[in-house]
């Protein structure tokens, strides 16, 4: 089919595409900013339409030739009047689809008993379905509570909460009751929605094998993740000054967290057992199964897609250092342009350990091996196998040579014992001018309260080795072209 994404430089929208591909479709990607999509391995593949769902003028060149839509589009994030904009939005979309032939849309919204008396971001997510509906075009509505995936809003709220408080104070909201659902299985229903024809103009509702409360969800994942975990309850804690603890302790800004803490209290199961019946090829999983793919992503193979996203620059001005955080890890980034070619800065970082060592107090890096050492770790005992190749599976000191690509890029697992997961990872990108921007990275996938504080209370150390070390090694570059 020829088929529209909307969202797709989202969360479910660029998971979902590849899947389309996959699958044969022909597919067209809406994108207010289509360089936003640069670096997708699935870019060359599809089509790209520059134009905005609050624009309806933009929507036509988009829709023309389309038979399904998939609306993926959501405004909480753009501020107090969320509500309204996407009732703006959905309402365009499905006029526009209706005036280029569109044959039916498929959207994805949140579930919730329309009876009770629900909060602004569920009502919003309902009526956002019927706004799509009043042009006349048949929409196949999926509603789903939370969605377990790595980098999910709602499920990286619980991970964040779960990871870094030992002991956490609960309002009532914990208690209530939440069917989550894994995001291969929201992208199996999207996807196999195509080819069942009884979808068409019906809302179904979605959800994981297990029905538990958000509680359940925390210690769920704690129990996953080997952590101990306990909760306390409060009778008061209203849904700002949760937000701020939100804001606090996780990535998540307070002005996302508080409508989504506000629909917690509204019970988000499924009601319509529908979604067995018309798709009995799907089988949702349990929640601690969705839990463990999640946090597969931490694994190297599975991260490593997400890290060009998150490390994606420009030619513009270089910040000397940033800290954020992204699919659960802590990334400290620091960049440095460099009057040599890129080759030659590719050989000064793939140069390091062993004898040459890493170039800014060393003796800290040997400290560091020593303690590795006494608690049976590996040290820096192990140097490297050349004192410049360098091939994937080698190791150099506590590291390992996790990928390599001549010229441009070279990533280092740490193999010393931390409380977490961590990686060092070099990048010499050739500029217009003849010269090169290399680019110091490090990665922390921290496990529970002492993995953050380990890293904050490194992270002034932090600052002065690899601080030291991406000025050093720019001096060494430039040193080896004179020669």
């Amino acid at each position: 089919m020829k088929v529209l994404v909307t969202g797709a430089t989202g969360y479910i929208g660029g998971r979902l595409v590849p899947r389309l591909l996959a699958r044969g479709h022909a597919v067209r990607c809406l994108a207010r900013d289509p360089a936003r999509l640069q670096g997708r391995v699935w870019r060359p593949a599809v089509d790209v339409a520059t134009g905005d769902v609050l624009d309806p003028a933009s929507l036509r060149a988009a829709l023309a030739g389309i038979e399904v839509a998939y609306y993926l589009v959501h405004s909480m994030g753009s501020g107090h009047d969320f509500h309204a904009r996407d009732l703006a939005a959905a309402r365009a979309f499905g006029q526009a689809a209706h005036d280029a032939g569109v044959q039916r849309l498929v959207y994805l919204g949140g579930l919730g008993d329309a009876s009770t008396e629900l909060s602004e971001h569920l009502r919003s997510r309902h009526d956002t379905g019927d706004a799509l509906r009043e042009a006349g075009v048949p929409v196949t509505e999926f509603r789903a509570a939370v969605i377990v995936g790595s980098g999910s809003l709602s499920f990286e709220m619980i991970r964040y909460l779960t990871e870094r408080v030992p002991v956490m104070i609960c309002p009532s909201w914990v208690f209530t009751r939440i069917q989550p659902i894994a995001v291969r299985n929201v992208l199996d229903y999207l996807v196999a929605a195509l080819d069942v024809p009884d979808s068409t103009g019906r809302v179904i509702e979605i959800g994981g094998a297990d029905v538990i409360t958000y509680g359940g969800m925390m210690t769920g994942y704690a129990h996953v993740r080997g952590l101990r975990r306990w909760l306390v309850s409060v009778p008061v804690l209203t849904p700002r000054l949760s937000s701020y603890w939100v804001h606090l302790v996780t990535p998540i800004p307070a002005s996302i967290a508080r409508p989504l803490i506000e629909g917690l209290r509204n019970e988000v199961i499924v009601r319509d057992p529908s979604a067995r019946t018309l798709f009995p090829d799907i089988v949702p999983m349990d929640y601690a199964g969705a839990v463990a793919a999640a946090l597969s992503n931490l694994e190297a193979r599975s991260v490593e897609t997400a890290w060009s996203d998150a490390l994606a620059t420009t030619q513009g001005d270089v910040p000397p250092v940033t800290l954020t955080t992204h699919e659960g890890m802590v990334i400290e980034q620091r960049q440095q342009r460099v009057a040599a070619p890129a080759e030659e800065v590719f050989r000064a970082f793939t140069a390091l350990g062993g004898r040459t060592g890493w170039l800014a107090m060393n003796w800290a890096w040997q400290l560091r091996g020593l303690l590795d050492r006494l608690v049976g770790g590996v040290g820096m005992r192990r140097g490297r196998r050349h004192p410049q190749d360098v091939r994937v599976g080698d190791a150099l000191d506590f590291w390992r040579v996790e990928a390599v690509e001549p010229g441009t890029l070279l990533r280092l697992r740490a193999e010393m014992k931390v409380p977490g997961r961590a990686w060092l990872q070099f990048q010499a990108a050739p500029q217009p001018d003849g010269g090169t921007l290399l680019t110091q990275t490090a990665f922390f996938a921290p496990k529970g309260l002492f993995g953050w504080l380990y890293w904050y209370a490194l992270y002034p150390i932090h600052g002065l080795v690899f601080g030291g070390m991406i000025a050093r090694l720019a001096e060494r570059a430039t040193d080896t072209r004179r020669a």
